[in-house]
């Protein structure tokens, strides 16, 4: 529980000191955008609840996959693929600009 705390700690440390870097705010509004914008489609597409929505979308952005839900129609495959390609850079980005921020203070 202690090294989850201290690890928290970091992230917070490191979140706050990028919000002060140019340029990461607007990746971090593109990748909530993103997250969003997946919510909503899968929430209307395949009529998941919202949590099971934001679930799927932040476990196909961090590469999790762990594949309890999936996609069922045919619009939400190829959705998904599109999804991923355009949202896993953009949430790379924005964990890169955190770590690069915590490793230079």
């Amino acid at each position: 529980m202690v090294s989850f705390v201290l690890t928290m700690s970091r992230f917070v440390r490191g979140l706050v000191l990028a919000l002060r870097e140019p340029g990461f705010s607007s990746t971090l509004i593109l990748t909530t955008i993103i997250l969003v914008s997946g919510t909503i489609f899968y929430n209307g597409v395949e009529g998941w609840s919202v949590i099971d929505s934001l679930y799927f979308c932040v476990m196909t952005l961090t590469t999790i996959g762990y594949g309890d839900l999936h996609p069922t129609t045919d619009l939400s495959k190829v959705f998904t693929i599109i999804y991923s390609i355009a949202g896993i850079g953009s949430f790379v980005a924005l964990v890169t600009q955190i770590a690069r921020a915590q490793l230079e203070r």
